[in-house]
């Protein structure tokens, strides 16, 4: 019997409700409009809504929902401007339809999608363009689209918190509108009202990339009632973690700083209050706080009732691939449905790196979660990953049950810095030391692996007769001495070898952006559903970053507290390291590299500290499919002599490391 996505009972009894509820509807739904003598299928024989709406004549409108917080301090409560666009046919007769929602805040200020897309108006402000093909697509079938703007932004009321409760209540209370549980206004200030319980079923789909899925996440972790899938992309599901790792500034901004990017003009006058909060609850010291606690979504994945389609790039340096990996072992910890896709990209859609297949996907996915079809997309592998640009595996259960934490542990080489990794513990007294160098970074070391240089600690396996595959997080345990008062760790895992891959580090982060466009839907002369097509941006490469993960040495007793250290004291220290799947071919090697300041990802401490690493007591702790089988049998039969001597191997080449021209602004951004 095949194994399928996990669903807990009561999304099944939700599913099955569904489907009844949505079954004498489907004339409308799968019929052209007009076809008075359609024949009613029940949903169960469905297998994909059509587009026989007409978007020319859709509904446009404008409401303004009461969010129920006053967070301008201005003595009402804010209104959040939802822009909405549904077909004329269903409500003419009616009928009730879904919802899919992307709530921003980057409607006004910033531009969605590659092409910088805004929202657009007619001299009575009424909505015009869309951004994004959500509408384009999706309106023609059935559903309505719905774009919020979150408190402070463009049309809307409040102020921005950047991932707070004034975030997160702006798409939920939209949410709740839809099922008749909040008000909606026709106007900003008025008191007409305006009600979605006549053409709303209550079925929401929320979506978005980076910010607008981070608020998807959020909103699914209150377990609101009526948002019944969210598709994250590339999206942050702890706002600490995106600001450091482990204690360590992973950005020298607060994230104050994003509130004044998005808010509008006229919310710029009215919040600095609330931005000044922001800035003194979220300190640059790392110590977690109480508005960190509140921009943590991850310990609520227990109240999640939504299925949930994770998207993100394995090399995406904005919002890092460890934002989905603990999102993800938080909802399988709670038998959330869920399904991901694991691309080679950095930052960057699936609209724009696997543009039929994903629209394909997406669709049958709100088809079945919107809609009630039994489309069999629930029972589909779990898992697609990106393996070689455009080149694509999948997986029924993500991460596949033979991988196993298995512990490889590192020893000294022939020359200083340049050690081993195998499973065999080091001897009693074995050390290597590095001296951190913010002048350099992971890419860096990784391509003076085989020589002896200050700044970096690098072990190697021999190089492999059989592929290894990791799957899942990873963590280095290190026994660690500094000779000042701060220290900064980073740990890299590195796949040693030639290839081929998505230029992450590139402008595009992996893709080149075309002049022709393909059209997903339906247009009008204000809202085109043509877009620019995209090709892989590829590089070739010596190595291949396979996972990261940084930390300040000085939370080593707090996880949420940054304390002096003592010079010449041992501190005990596990470093988390992303999730990740790579496959490490045979012929390659596999390297640990440990250093301290990251170039470009990581600030550096106040002092420029020297540490000495017990390699006894150090190990890392990875995911290997097959376990230590599977290590054993990798590396059995090779030959060390295979492997460049220290000092004498040419550098590595690889891809030019991260983005240094990369605006701010960009943040958890467009």
């Amino acid at each position: 019997m095949p194994i399928r996505v996990r669903r807990t009972r009561r999304a099944r009894t939700s599913c099955r409700t569904l489907v009844a509820a949505t079954a004498v509807l489907l004339t409308s739904l799968v019929a052209p409009s007009g076809a008075a003598q359609a024949t009613v299928r029940p949903a169960a024989q469905v297998r994909e809504s059509q587009p026989v709406h007409s978007y020319a004549d859709a509904i446009r409108e404008s409401v303004w929902v009461d969010t129920g917080l006053d967070g301008d301090g201005d003595g009402r409560t804010d209104r959040v401007a939802a822009d909405i666009v549904r077909p004329r046919e269903p409500a003419a007769a009616g009928r009730k339809i879904p919802v899919v929602m992307d709530a921003s805040p980057y409607y006004s200020c910033c531009g969605r999608g590659n092409e910088g897309q805004r929202k657009t108006y007619d001299a009575d402000g009424n909505p015009v363009q869309f951004p994004l093909y959500y509408d384009n697509f999706f309106v023609p079938r059935g559903y309505a689209f719905v774009a919020v703007d979150l408190a402070g932004t463009n049309r809307s009321d409040g102020c921005d918190d950047v991932g707070g409760r004034s975030d997160i209540q702006s798409a939920k209370a939209v949410v709740d509108w839809l099922n008749g549980r909040a008000r909606g206004y026709t106007t900003r200030t008025g008191g007409e009202r305006a009600r979605a319980t006549t053409w709303s079923t209550g079925a929401v789909g929320m979506i978005g990339k980076s910010w607008d899925g981070t608020i998807a996440n959020g909103v699914a972790a209150t377990g609101v009632e009526g948002l019944k899938t969210i598709v994250p992309i590339g999206a942050i599901s702890s706002w600490y973690d995106y600001f450091h790792s482990q204690g360590a500034p992973l950005y020298n901004a607060n994230p104050s700083w994003l509130s004044e990017y998005v808010n509008s003009p006229e919310a710029q006058a009215r919040c600095g209050a609330v931005q000044d909060r922001v800035t003194a609850g979220t300190p640059y010291s790392g110590d977690w706080t109480r508005a960190w606690t509140e921009r943590n979504y991850v310990p609520d994945a227990s109240r999640v009732k939504a299925s949930v389609f994770v998207v993100h790039g394995q090399q995406d340096l904005n919002v890092r691939a460890n934002h989905f990996g603990q999102w993800w072992d938080a909802l399988a910890a709670q038998g959330v449905e869920r399904k991901i896709w694991l691309s080679q990209t950095g930052h960057v859609d699936p609209f724009d790196f696997r543009r039929a297949d994903w629209v394909r996907t997406l669709h049958r996915w709100f088809d079945h979660y919107l809609l009630g079809y039994d489309n069999g997309i629930d029972r589909e592998p779990m898992a697609d990953i990106e393996r070689a640009p455009d080149r694509w595996s999948t997986d029924r259960v993500w991460p596949p049950r033979a991988a196993s934490p298995t512990t490889l542990r590192p020893g000294t080489g022939a020359a200083p810095g340049v050690g081993t990794l195998t499973a065999s513990r080091a001897p009693a007294g074995a050390t290597e030391t590095f001296t951190d160098d913010p002048a350099l970074g992971e890419t860096d070391w990784a391509a003076q692996i085989d020589r002896s240089t200050p700044a970096k600690a690098g072990f190697v396996t021999v190089p492999l007769t059989r592929d290894l595959r990791l799957s899942g997080p990873s963590t280095v345990t290190v026994r660690a001495t500094p000779t000042t008062t701060t220290a900064h760790l980073s740990a890299v895992l590195v796949d040693l070898g030639p290839d081929t891959i998505r230029d992450y580090a590139a402008a595009g982060e992996g893709i080149t952006t075309l002049p022709e466009r393909t059209c997903w839907g339906a247009s009008t002369p204000g809202d085109s559903a043509c877009f620019k097509e995209t090709r892989s941006r590829t590089a070739d490469v010596g190595y291949t970053v396979v996972s990261r993960g940084w930390a300040d040495l000085g939370t080593w007793a707090d996880p949420g507290e940054q304390r002096p250290l003592t010079p010449g004291r041992a501190y005990p220290f596990t470093l988390k390291l992303a999730s990740a799947d790579h496959v490490v071919p045979a012929g390659h090697r596999l390297a640990l590299i440990i250093g301290g300041t990251d170039k470009d990802l990581l600030d550096p401490p106040s002092t420029t500290p020297t540490v000495t690493l017990d390699l006894a007591r150090t190990d890392a702790r990875l995911p290997l499919v097959g376990g230590s089988e599977a290590f054993a049998r990798a590396t059995a039969g090779s030959s060390s002599a295979a492997r460049p001597a220290p000092g004498t191997a040419p550098p590595l080449s690889g891809v030019a490391g991260p983005r240094t021209d990369r605006p701010i602004p960009e943040g958890a951004a467009r």
